[in-house]
C-alpha cells in the first residue's frame, strides 16, 4: 500500500500539506503531481475527489501508473509547497454510498451467493448489478437487514494480507489477487478487496433504501441510496407525495388509491369521448359519401381523427380528392388528403409550398399541417378545381 495516498492512513483528512513534483499543462487543464495527497483518484466505481489545491480548483483525480494525478484550473509552481482541502461533503457522501453497496453486496452474497458484476455511484442514484434474479420481496428483505446492520453500529476494519493468509481468508473480488491485498470487513455482512475510502462505523451510514430493481443481462440492477442522498430523496418523494395527496384531497398514504380512481375517471371519459368522436366521423361519412372533391374542415379532431375521417370518405366512395382539415386561423390545420388509388405526391408537394405546410405519406394518402387561414386552404382548392 502507498502510504504517500494518505487517503488509505485516515480517510478522514480533510486537509494536507503536500509539496509540488510537477505540474504541466494538460488537455483537463494542469496535471500536478505531489510527494503525497490526500485525494482520491477515480476508480474502482468510486468518483474522485474535489477541492482546492492552493488556490487552484481540482477538475478530476486520476492515476498514471503509480502517480496519482490532479488536474486543476491553474498552474502550481514546482518545488513550492501547496495545501490541499477536501470538499469533505462529496467525500463523506461517497464514504457513505461505497460503504453501503458493500454491505448490500456481502449480504446478497451470503444469502444468494450472487456476484456483484457491475457498480456505479451516479449523480442521483447508486446502482448495483447481480449476477442472479430477484423478486422486489427479496430486495426488501435485505434492505431491511442492511438497516438493522447500520443500527448495530459495527466498526469497519481495513487490513492487508498475503501469500498463505489471504489463501485462507474467504473474500469478494472480481478477479484472483495476489501479492499484498487490501480487504475491507464489515463483520458479519462483508469481506471484499476493496481500495476505496470508508466510514469507520456502520451507524455514520444513518439509512441503505433501496428504490427499484429490474432484470439487467441475466441478473439485475438494484437502484439505492445511503446517508444524506437517501435522506434527501426520500424528503423530495414526501413533499412530492403531500403536494399530490393536497391536489386529490385524499390522505398521503391514501394517494395511490386516489390516482387509480382517477384513471379509471379518466379513462371513462376518453372512451365516452372516442364513441361521441366516432359517430360524430360517421354522420360527416355518410353526408359525403360518395361526392367528388370534398373539402372539409372539421374543427377539434386530433391528427388520428382527421386520417381517420379521410379514410372513411376515400372508403365510402369518395371520388377525386379528399381533403380533410382542423383547425383555426393563428394556430394552423392538420391535414389528411386521399384518392383511391391516385398518386398525390405533386399534388401535396404545391399544396405545402402553397399553404406553407409540411407533411407526407404513400401516394394515395398523405398527412401533415399547414400555417395559414382557412380562406386561403379554400381559394388554393378552388383555383386548382377552376383550373
Amino acid at each position: 500500500m502507498d502510504m504517500n495516498r494518505l487517503y488509505y492512513k485516515d480517510a478522514y483528512m480533510k486537509e494536507f500539506t503536500a509539496t509540488v513534483l510537477s505540474c504541466e499543462e494538460d488537455k483537463k487543464g494542469y496535471a500536478a503531481i505531489l510527494d503525497n495527497t490526500a485525494f482520491y483518484p477515480e476508480g474502482g466505481g468510486q468518483p474522485c475527489d474535489m477541492g482546492t489545491l492552493g488556490d487552484a480548483d481540482i477538475i478530476y483525480v486520476g492515476e498514471k501508473g503509480e502517480d496519482v494525478v490532479h488536474y486543476i484550473d491553474k498552474p502550481l509552481e514546482k518545488g513550492s509547497a501547496v495545501k490541499g482541502v477536501i470538499d469533505w461533503e462529496r467525500r463523506f457522501d461517497l464514504m457513505q454510498q461505497h460503504s453501503a453497496e458493500h454491505i448490500v453486496s456481502g449480504l446478497f452474497h451470503r444469502k444468494y451467493g450472487y456476484n456483484n458484476v457491475g457498480f456505479h455511484m451516479g449523480a442521483d442514484m447508486i446502482t448495483l448489478d447481480l449476477d442472479g434474479e430477484l423478486t422486489w420481496a427479496q430486495v426488501q428483505e435485505i434492505e431491511l437487514e442492511a438497516n438493522r446492520y447500520v443500527w448495530s453500529d459495527t466498526e469497519c476494519r481495513i487490513f492487508t494480507a498475503e501469500g498463505e493468509e489471504l489463501k485462507n481468508i474467504d473474500y469478494r473480488s472480481k478477479k484472483e489477487l495476489e501479492g499484498s491485498v487490501r480487504l475491507v470487513e464489515f463483520p458479519r455482512a462483508d469481506m471484499c478487496a476493496c481500495c476505496g475510502t470508508h466510514v469507520k462505523r456502520s451507524g455514520e451510514l444513518g439509512i441503505i433504501k433501496m428504490f427499484s430493481c429490474q432484470s439487467h443481462k441475466g441478473g439485475v440492477r438494484i437502484e439505492m441510496l445511503c446517508g444524506k442522498r437517501a435522506f434527501d430523496h426520500i424528503t423530495e418523494i414526501a413533499e412530492q407525495n403531500k403536494e399530490i395527496s393536497n391536489l386529490l384531497s385524499a390522505k398521503v398514504k391514501e394517494t395511490a388509491g386516489a390516482v387509480e380512481r382517477l384513471l379509471n375517471e379518466n379513462q371513462s371519459l376518453k372512451n365516452a369521448l372516442t364513441e361521441a368522436q366516432n359517430a360524430k366521423l360517421e354522420s360527416i361519412t355518410r353526408e359525403y359519401a360518395g361526392k367528388s372533391d370534398v373539402l372539409i374542415n372539421e374543427k377539434g379532431l386530433d391528427p388520428n381523427a382527421v386520417r381517420n375521417l379521410a379514410n372513411m370518405l376515400m372508403e365510402s366512395g369518395c371520388k377525386g380528392v379528399t381533403a380533410v382539415f382542423s383547425g383555426s386561423d393563428g394556430e394552423g390545420y392538420k391535414y389528411a388528403v386521399c384518392e383511391k388509388d391516385g398518386d398525390l405526391r405533386q399534388f401535396v408537394k404545391d399544396m405545402n409550398s402553397a399553404l406553407n405546410g409540411r407533411g407526407g405519406g404513400k401516394p394515395f394518402f398523405a398527412q401533415g399541417s399547414v400555417s395559414c387561414n382557412w380562406s386561403d386552404i379554400e381559394n388554393w382548392f378552388g383555383g386548382r378545381q377552376n383550373g
